[in-house]
């Protein structure tokens, strides 16, 4: 305990301090605000069709790519239907889904941003703008829902969600200090700068599953990329919740496995 309370006030005091001297304010101007939009999505039926036709509706989206995990019901044909491009991720897991709808997302020379989102209707084209005007400042801006008055109250962030999730992230960024500030590491909706992100996607393991998010803000973190928060919108899913957020119970155990990543490895939760 000694030896772990003077490793910390050695971080404080001379490593966050010695960082905090350098810093500047990055202002790297995007050449456009046209985004490629990639939803992820799992048996999504009911809502996909809702929430492509919401990004294309965006005047700053160039394009929605929805990829599916192997989805058992109409999901794919729903987000034809809504004028999508559609991808089917044969491997399990979320990791994986995400893995390809961000490499998807790269393939596109005409837009230099790509937006992840889910294809569940809990986050909305209207935040948008507010990704762009954090992202001359960042190779990622990670969404965090952790503001009260942008969460609507039937969603599923329970209070313990709320603040667990809150604890997660503090304690990944307790591990960088000085790198970067975080409040929420399980949010699914993320800019991303189409640059920095390919040379991040090789570094990724997509054999981690719902525990990907943290582990994606880690490697990037890891790797010198500019990670930034940005507060946006919560709204209540659309259909049936298959992720983290279907009890309390289920979030604690993923919440766990996120804590066992961030400190011991995230090879010993695959």
């Amino acid at each position: 305990i000694v030896l772990g309370l003077f490793c910390v006030a050695k971080d404080v005091f001379f490593t966050v301090s010695a960082k905090r001297a350098c810093k500047k304010v990055r202002f790297d101007e995007l050449a456009s605000d046209q985004v490629t939009v990639v939803l992820t999505a799992y048996n999504d039926e009911l809502s996909i069709y809702q929430a492509v036709r919401d990004f294309t509706a965006s005047p700053y989206v160039k394009r929605v790519v929805v990829v599916s995990n192997n989805s058992a019901d109409n999901t794919e044909a729903e987000a034809r239907r809504a004028g999508a491009i559609v991808f089917n991720e044969m491997k399990p897991g979320y990791g994986a889904c995400v893995f390809r709808a961000l490499t998807e997302g790269c393939r596109f020379d005409d837009t230099e941003i790509v937006l992840l989102c889910e294809g569940d209707m809990t986050f909305r084209a209207a935040d948008i703008p507010k990704f762009l005007a954090y992202a001359p400042h960042a190779d990622i801006v990670n969404g965090t829902r952790i503001v009260e008055q942008l969460q609507e109250s039937s969603t599923q962030i329970s209070t313990f969600i709320h603040y667990g999730n809150f604890a997660v992230a503090k304690l990944l960024e307790m591990k960088y200090l000085g790198e970067s500030t975080l409040s929420d590491v399980g949010t699914t909706y993320k800019l991303c700068r189409k640059a920095p992100l390919l040379d991040l996607l090789p570094h990724l393991d997509t054999d981690v599953n719902l525990e990907f998010n943290p582990y994606l803000l880690e490697q990037a973190i890891r790797r010198g990329l500019a990670v930034v928060e940005c507060p946006i919108t919560f709204h209540p899913r659309v259909g049936v919740s298959k992720g983290g957020n279907i009890s309390n119970f289920v979030a604690m155990k993923v919440g766990l496995r996120m804590i066992v990543g961030i400190i011991a490895g995230w090879d010993r939760i695959k």
